[in-house]
């Protein structure tokens, strides 16, 4: 069955999977040339692929023989199709290599990177500290839902070494990834059958990540032996990720618990430069000497240095060459099984075997919302999570010398958040704070600010007959809470033009939804654009204030926005004054002065007729394929680039369409599947991807899901085989000891 699989995932996604083999191996350059150095040696550094090697050799029996029947099926198609590959490979004059267990298990390593990590909001908290102080940094940056203070270790010298530090690596390495922070925007919930039009529940899934083309995701169905299964998989990885079985139905957002620390590190440079200090001993470093193969050019001799908290990150990371060493440690790598947990996932067929699948489920950090056929709802945290010694510990970099601040062990499963069968009658999450302040332990430090979080809470609060249709509704609801508290600011101005005149019209008349053709909504985000630019800039500096707000989590406006609401609040605060003028500015002169900018930069970009600008003109949407796609040339572009699409939504409505907040307002990140499981008839449930199912240019599968990703359509999830059989378009048969026909 998994090799069938992998022969499939191969057939249509070769180049996506080969592509994320060379990532996380860390061999881009070999085939991109010097473009990939930055992210090769970033990816080495934290070291994928060590870890799934050390992860393979510590598999169960029955979970090693399902990534070597996969990979046997990825190769079987590379064997078989050798000389009618990709065009990707004849374009990059390439060979894919063999597949191994290992490429299987350190994509997961790669995934749980991308969906986790806030180490960089560790850097920024240090860089803000000696150029701002820490009480405006704490504003800046400060843990949602928590009155968590940054406190900064003695031992660290204010952090005054990272006056200069820059983050060019890391944003090299997030253009071609997607930024680690960007993993915010996923929703899910699960209804039960007693306040569904259904009589059983039905569950809703959508997971927001950076979309491109092809998509993340392919949808599989499995059947054979132990496994009946449908949803969405990932090339690369045999099972369902996303989906439902004979019996059950499971959905996921990002926990983003926090599984990271960095530790400054003290080398004795003196004597012996190979030696770390830890608790007034000298220890080895463990160095690897690596060598990166160049595209073109000679390969390039790369050392990684390793403490026991981790690798030592400066020569990875921009500037921090020039700062004190640090170290970084992460819970991911080496802990749990992963594969284990999708494989009994896949199996499970009630609560308790359920949950069994979720205690081998370490990265990355996940909210599982779970259904069964006999009426029941669920959820269940999971991930691997240190407990530290403090419950602040973990917002800065620490001393790494002195053994205070080690790891003392992981939170125990059965005391991770879970619930079952809540009397509320649903179950819901988004990527928002899931614990109370009394819960023992410190989950995370960064929640989602909770807007989505508060729609989704009252839209299923509000419906006790909820039926499919409404779901479809709340999966495409683009209305905006945080647009709701901020508008009045705007309104309240008094505009100087019949031009200002008619765009304060349109925003009066604006039902605070980002629908395409609204222009309420482009005339509103436009000047809150310039609001926060000029808030910012005001108290940071330009060049600082550009720097936070391209930042990890928020270059989409993660603390930018509940801090904003706070302060708009406040017509006097310090923050809007301009210290470089000798009068003092208030709220509603930023206000004032955004609005004229607003309506300069609309007219510019879109004419001087308001009825020009709707959202869809501003925000649209083109998925692009790596790394081809990137090259912008016409030839190429009709194979690996999408036509821009008006996108729907925006940073914090549930159907989530971000964009970059330094570069707007172009969609780079949102809703990357949908599914709907009915769980009183399994063949009622829907589902949708983003592009198509191939990836091969020119297929007819490879961009038909646009136009109804687009516009909240759906494809019937069918699971019954006669259903299945009668909407086929072929059948490929794989015959054991035979070639595929």
């Amino acid at each position: 069955l998994f090799m069938a699989q992998g022969y499939v995932h191969a057939q249509d996604r070769l180049w996506q999977m080969y592509f994320d083999h060379l990532t996380t191996k860390g061999l881009l350059s070999s085939v991109i040339g010097s473009p990939g150095l930055a992210t090769d040696r970033f990816l080495r550094t934290i070291g994928l692929y060590r870890a799934a090697e050390q992860e393979w050799a510590h598999e169960d029996a029955d979970t090693r023989a399902i990534l070597q029947a996969y990979a046997d099926g990825v190769n079987l198609f590379i064997t078989t199709h050798r000389h009618t590959l990709p065009i990707e490979f004849t374009l990059l004059r390439t060979q894919p290599d063999v597949w191994t267990p290992v490429d299987t298990i350190a994509y997961g390593n790669l995934l749980s990177w991308i969906l986790g990590g806030n180490y960089r909001l560790e850097l920024l908290r240090a860089r803000l500290i000696p150029k701002v102080g820490v009480d405006v940094t704490q504003q800046l940056l400060a843990p949602y839902g928590s009155d968590k203070p940054i406190i900064v270790p003695p031992e660290a010298g204010g952090y005054t070494w990272m006056r200069h530090a820059g983050f060019e690596g890391l944003d090299a390495m997030a253009n071609l990834l997607g930024d680690p922070g960007a993993s915010w925007g996923s929703n899910n919930w699960v209804v039960s059958g007693s306040r569904t039009a259904t009589g059983k529940p039905i569950l809703a899934n959508d997971t927001h990540l950076t979309l491109s083309m092809p998509p993340y995701w392919y949808e599989n169905e499995l059947h054979g032996g132990r496994y009946n299964i449908v949803g969405f998989t990932l090339p690369g990885v045999p099972t369902v990720v996303i989906g439902h079985n004979e019996r059950i139905a499971w959905g996921n957002t990002n926990l983003n618990p926090d599984t990271e620390d960095l530790y400054i590190e003290k080398l004795n440079d003196s004597t012996h430069p190979t030696q770390y200090q830890f608790m007034n001993k000298w220890q080895d470093l463990q160095i690897l000497h690596e060598t990166i193969p160049v595209k073109n050019a000679p390969a390039i001799p790369f050392d990684i240095m390793l403490t026991q908290h981790g690798p030592i990150m400066n020569s990875v990371i921009g500037n921090l060459k020039g700062a004190e060493p640090m170290a970084l440690r992460w819970a991911s790598l080496g802990e749990g099984s992963l594969f284990k947990s999708v494989a009994l996932l896949n199996r499970a067929g009630n609560w308790d075997q359920f949950r069994e699948a979720m205690r081998y489920w370490n990265l990355p950090g996940q909210n599982f919302v779970y259904a069964d056929v006999d009426g029941n709802i669920g959820y269940q945290a999971t991930g691997v999570v240190p407990i530290r010694p403090t419950k602040d510990q973990g917002l800065v970099p620490m001393p790494g010398w002195t053994g205070e601040n080690e790891w003392q062990s992981y939170i125990p499963f059965e005391q991770m958040p879970h619930s079952f069968n809540p009397p509320e009658g649903f179950i819901s999450t988004a990527n928002n704070k899931v614990v109370s302040d009394s819960y023992p332990y410190t989950l995370a430090l960064e929640w989602d600010a909770g807007y989505r979080a508060k729609r989704l809470h009252s839209l299923l609060a509000a419906n006790s007959h909820i039926s499919i249709e409404a779901m479809e509704s709340i999966q495409g609801d683009t209305y905006s809470e945080p647009s709701d508290a901020i508008r009045p600011y705007l309104l309240a101005l008094k505009p100087a033009n019949t031009l200002e005149a008619q765009a304060l019209e349109q925003v009066k008349q604006w039902d605070l939804r980002y629908e395409v053709d609204s222009v309420g909504a482009s005339v509103f985000r436009v000047w809150y654009w310039f609001v926060v630019q000029n808030t910012m800039d005001s108290k940071l500096g330009a060049t600082l204030a550009e720097q936070y707000m391209a930042g990890q989590y928020e270059r989409h406006g993660t603390f930018q926005v509940p801090l904003m609401i706070k302060l708009m609040a406040d017509p006097h605060s310090s923050w809007f004054d301009d210290p470089a003028t000798p009068q003092v500015e208030t709220r509603d002169d930023i206000g004032q002065r955004s609005l004229t900018q607003a309506m300069a930069w609309l007219k510019a970009h879109y004419g001087d007729q308001p009825t020009g600008w709707s959202w869809g003109r501003l925000h649209t949407m083109t998925f692009v394929e790596e790394p081809l796609g990137d090259v912008n040339l016409g030839p190429l572009n009709r194979l690996f680039r999408s036509k821009p699409i008006p996108a729907r939504g925006d940073n914090f409505t549930l159907d989530g369409a971000s964009f970059v907040f330094t570069q707007p307002f172009d969609m780079d990140h949102g809703v990357s599947q949908r599914q709907i499981v009915d769980l009183g008839n399994f063949d009622h449930s829907l589902a949708i991807g983003t592009t198509g199912q191939s990836g091969l240019p020119l297929h007819p599968h490879h961009e038909d899901m646009i136009d109804m990703w687009q516009n909240i359509q759906y494809h019937p999830m069918l699971f019954n085989r006669a259903g299945v059989e009668s909407n086929s378009e072929g059948t490929l048969t794989l015959t054991p000891g035979a070639s595929a026909k």
